[in-house]
């Protein structure tokens, strides 16, 4: 399984030669103890029918052998070689270490890869290209990228079903801690320590909001912006529990009675500074939470917080 004695200029050191196959070593590995060496095809098809060195018996095992040294290994490169492809016109001699380059680059190389100049510019084996047909590649590849289709809508499908499948599951989830609640008190208690925690670190993954224009306030925004909003909380990562609530507080009729009508609005216009906002991100708009708030009077806060859309003026 080594190379050819035949194809190399000049005499071949005997050092050099596989025992197995006769001919020079290729990717040569040696034995532990002996040292001898062979090429690593020819050894390790060897030691599959006996764990013995094929010169002197002594005991090896695949896992012992190791490269030659150093010095074979040049010696092995040093030597002159012909191409693989003599036989298709090639006439180079190239060193051992430099062949798999040439042959990747060799003009006579029949497996070479070549563009097809018939119009479709798939790439094909120099040696196939008489025989290559356009149309019927094209279609070979057409029916490819449908199966792989095809296999991707399959796994398509399956991943549609898991998550209609965990949905169902969260659902039954939500339905038994429902009902934990109606039956438990302290159940009621957790959850809605849990919720709360949930409201403040959604909150501290907000930017700090500054209101610049408290004029620019919208107090009667239009169902398309209010669910522009939305989308803007949900994606956030606003808890749901509260999104809804928080967008019907985006609307004067549900504010606090300190901002319900302009007039209200103009005499507390003073205390608005003093309120924490965060911004929600994308949008001319904040939230300002109840729990971040609770230094304001009762009649400018309200739970679970309050949403502001501004026409400009948020930093």
């Amino acid at each position: 399984m080594g190379y050819e004695v035949n194809r190399f200029q000049g005499d071949v050191d005997e050092e050099l030669i596989c025992p197995i196959c006769s001919s020079v070593l290729e990717e040569p590995l040696q034995a532990p103890a002996c040292e001898h060496a062979f090429c690593a095809a020819c050894i390790q098809e060897w030691l599959t029918r006996q764990p013995t060195c094929p010169v002197d018996r002594n005991p090896i095992t695949p896992n012992q052998l190791k490269p030659v040294p150093r010095i074979l290994r040049n010696l092995l490169s040093r030597l002159q070689i012909t191409c693989d492809n003599v036989g298709y016109g090639c006439t180079a001699v190239v060193k051992l270490d430099m062949l798999a380059a040439h042959l990747q680059e060799c003009e006579h190389n029949p497996k070479k890869p070549v563009h097809c100049e018939l119009g479709c510019g798939l790439v094909v084996p120099k040696d196939e290209l008489k025989e290559h047909n356009c149309v019927r590649e094209l279609r070979n590849l057409v029916q490819q990228q449908q199966h792989k289709m095809a296999e991707m809508s399959t796994e398509l499908t399956e991943h549609k079903l898991q998550i209609n499948e965990q949905k169902r599951e969260l659902q039954l989830l939500k339905e038994y801690m429902r009902s934990m609640r109606v039956s438990n008190p302290r159940m009621r208690e957790i959850q809605t320590e849990m919720e709360h925690a949930d409201v403040i670190r959604w909150s501290n993954s907000l930017q700090a909001a500054r209101v610049t224009r408290w004029g620019g306030m919208i107090s009667t925004p239009d169902a398309v912006l209010q669910a522009v909003i939305k989308r803007a909380l949900i994606d956030s990562g606003c808890p749901s529990h509260i999104v809804n609530e928080l967008m019907e507080n985006a609307h004067e009729r549900r504010w606090p009675t300190g901002l319900s009508t302009l007039e209200t609005r103009q005499l507390n216009r003073r205390q608005y500074e003093n309120y924490v906002t965060k911004r929600i991100p994308g949008k001319q708009a904040v939230v300002m939470i109840s729990c971040e708030n609770q230094h304001m009077p009762e009649d400018l806060i309200m739970e679970p917080g309050i949403v502001m859309i501004f026409a400009h003026g948020v930093e």
